[in-house]
């Protein structure tokens, strides 16, 4: 199995598909290993094996990058790399790693809506939409081909993992073409999204403080090892992005710990958007590892070792956000759509948890 691609900072690609093929196999390495292949770009000539794994290997701890260099790392020729290895360009870093157990993932996929020409389902968190490195069969798309055999099936768009709600699926070439263009177009397409946040956002300058209009640029944060990282643009090459927030609810955990419940509806679909404008306005997601407490909880996540202090101050096993409507016209017959997912048993069971707003009073004991 190959996975990919990957780019550096500069913009080339550097994680090579297909190129399983083309590289020499170990006489050691087992059958059914993961393959991942990388090129070596011309400007990090020079560098240690082990500090280009690093930089490629994004959502991965540097402990646990070491471990895998250590055990499985090989140039193109099948011979075994050193972490002190020097790179040169064009070379070709190969990791044999054997397959590892795919995370359980919540199976139960609720149908929103469907007729003939594409189906809406109310994504579970935690489940994948596409195969990654780490989950080949427990993805969204391969579940519903395994539950709908023989039928045309093909993503419309995607949400992070462990974001929760609506996902529409088209049935067809047709529709999946006509589709992905409203979606690129943004044509008559509204996303509302609903999240719960440490703190109360806030805008300055805003006349509602409850709801307002929110217009930042976003660029991915070179400043991060996480290469997956987003942060509110600094240069002129930044992604323009806006999003309209409304604080619907403010509860507290004690008369100083408040929490919201955010609506939040998309003008641009930029990666991370929601996030980063959120933890901009001082009120990150609760259990965002990326753009909570400690951007490394991510790595420590995806290693599977996240700490009892790490889950004690994300307070959730994943973000709190939740696609909670799109509107669009069907791609098909042109009819107005609004498909709902109700918000799920989790976030729903957090914010049930907490007190209603009541600061004046609970903060004076009257």
């Amino acid at each position: 199995m190959y996975h990919g691609p990957a780019c550096d900072k500069h913009g080339e690609m550097t994680r090579l598909r297909g190129a399983e093929n083309l590289v020499v196999r170990p006489a050691d390495v087992a059958d059914g290993c993961v393959v991942t292949v990388f090129r070596v770009p011309p400007e990090v000539a020079g560098q240690r094996v082990d500090v280009f794994l690093q930089s490629q290997m994004k959502r991965t701890s540097r402990t646990r990058a070491q471990e895998i260099l250590i055990l499985s790392a090989y140039d193109g020729e099948g011979r075994r790399l050193r972490k002190g290895s020097r790179v040169f360009p064009e070379q070709q870093i190969v990791l044999w790693r054997a397959p590892w157990d795919e995370t359980p993932v919540a199976t139960d996929i609720g149908i929103l809506y469907e007729d003939e020409h594409l189906v809406a389902v109310n994504k579970p968190a935690n489940l994948p939409v596409h195969p990654t490195a780490r989950y080949h069969k427990n993805t969204l798309i391969n579940l519903l081909k395994a539950s709908r055999p023989g039928e045309w099936l093909s993503l419309g768009h995607r949400i992070d993992r462990e974001t929760s709600g609506v996902l529409l699926v088209s049935k067809s070439p047709l529709c999946d073409r006509t589709l992905k263009r409203q979606l690129e177009q943004r044509d008559d397409i509204e996303k509302t999204y609903v999240a719960l946040t440490w703190g109360v956002p806030a805008m300055a300058g805003s006349d509602d403080p409850r709801h307002f209009r929110y217009e930042k640029t976003l660029e991915l944060d070179l400043a991060s090892r996480y290469k997956v990282k987003m942060r509110i643009g600094e240069t002129a090459d930044a992604l323009y992005a806006a999003t309209r927030f409304t604080v619907e609810e403010v509860r507290y955990a004690t008369p100083e710990r408040a929490y919201s419940r955010v609506r939040c509806e998309l003008e641009t679909g930029r990666q991370h958007q929601i996030r980063v404008h959120l933890q901009s306005l001082g009120a990150s997601i609760v259990g965002d590892k990326l753009y909570g407490p400690d951007e490394a909880m991510f790595a420590r996540s995806a290693d599977g070792e996240l700490t009892p202090a790490d889950s004690a101050l994300l307070e959730l096993p994943r973000h709190a956000l939740h696609a909670a409507q799109l509107a669009l016209a069907h791609p098909m017959t042109g009819a107005r759509l609004v498909i709902d997912a109700p918000l799920p048993p989790d976030m729903a069971g957090f914010w049930g948890a907490l007190a209603p707003e009541e600061r004046d009073a609970r903060a004076t004991g009257s």
